[in-house]
């Protein structure tokens, strides 16, 4: 017989510091003047969140963790697994999992991170949905997305304007019935030079000059083709309703990456999917990168546009390139 894993409970958390775009007009008014405007504009970004100066991404984390834990009606130590995606870890080595399961008091679970940038959150889902199909002694899995890229970026680079800080999470359980679907993968590695933070890891170790010159920062290289997402997110629809045998007319929410919303506007008008089920929240979040889908996932739920019977699908992609889908049925378990 078959085990299935379901989502039951979903949490974000926003940090309190608003950092609007007028407050960017103002920083950059004299070496970008026309950037906010061009970026508002192409993007739907009109605001962003910031986390005190003295956090760290697992901070972000155990608040979302604690409220998704709460949700599912559990306890820290009951959790079995946490796994965290983020491209903003609080150190290159130990994970972030590790130090978000000291803070949640989580001692029991094991821990391990997933890099993938904005694809990491449905890359999350999946992997726990398939750790639990073959390891019955699990009963509950954390799955978290963060982000805290404006605090590895230059202040003074305009392309701060997109990062804003946040955390979403996930707590899965077994369930009878199908809830984690099949997924479905992409990757294009010849874009990995285009966006990253480039020194610091064993390619390029960081040096005191390095450190003094920025390269440790966050920087965009190249920009990305326009088409890089208005490609693959059909084709990764695609195999989500081919594999797992529905059409778009089925889809009750489609939650992408939340970067640009013309780009899932486009897509949805492709796939035949109105607006109405193209939830987004990077207009009052930001680009909340490796958390954005589970923000906009409980952001969903929160807002009644996600309920038990619902099928909802979820697609990111980030620097790598990566990217990834994962097809959700939610069930009568899930707690709103």
């Amino acid at each position: 017989m078959t085990r299935h894993a379901a989502i039951v409970a979903t949490s974000s958390y926003v940090p309190e510091i608003e950092v609007t775009n007028d407050d960017l007009r103002e920083r950059f008014k004299d070496t970008a003047p026309d950037f906010v405007d061009k970026m508002e504009a192409n993007s739907g970004i009109r605001t962003r969140w910031y986390a005190p100066d003295d956090w760290a991404a697992s901070d972000l984390a155990a608040r979302a963790a604690q409220q998704a834990v709460e949700r599912a009606g559990i306890r820290p130590e009951d959790l079995d697994l946490i796994v965290l995606g983020t491209d903003t870890p609080d150190y290159i080595t130990p994970a972030t999992s590790v130090v978000l399961q000291d803070k949640l008091g989580a001692r029991n679970a094991g821990t391990f991170d997933i890099g993938c940038a904005c694809a990491s959150f449905p890359t999350g889902i999946t992997t726990a949905a398939g750790i639990m199909a073959n390891n019955p002694w699990i009963e509950n899995v954390l799955v978290v997305g963060v982000y805290m890229m404006h605090k590895l970026a230059d202040p003074k680079d305009p392309m701060i304007f997109f990062y804003g800080d946040g955390a979403g999470a996930a707590v899965l359980q077994p369930s009878d019935a199908p809830g984690v679907l099949q997924g479905a993968f992409l990757a294009d590695g010849s874009y990995a030079s285009y966006w990253g933070i480039f020194s610091g890891g064993t390619a390029d170790p960081a040096t005191e000059e390095k450190v003094r010159a920025g390269q440790t920062r966050v920087r965009l290289a190249n920009r990305y083709p326009p088409e890089i997402n208005t490609r693959g997110w059909p084709k990764l629809m695609r195999e989500l309703a081919q594999r797992n045998d529905f059409s778009f007319d089925d889809v009750d929410q489609a939650v992408f990456t939340q970067v640009r919303k013309p780009t899932i506007t486009e897509v949805g008008a492709e796939l035949g999917i109105p607006e109405t089920k193209l939830h987004t929240v990077m207009e009052k979040w930001g680009y909340t990168g490796s958390a954005c889908i589970g923000m906009a996932l409980h952001d969903a739920v929160e807002a009644g546009k996600i309920r038990p019977g619902h099928l909802v699908t979820l697609v990111g992609s980030g620097v790598g390139y990566n990217q990834a889908a994962v097809a959700v049925r939610f069930t009568d378990a899930l707690r709103t």
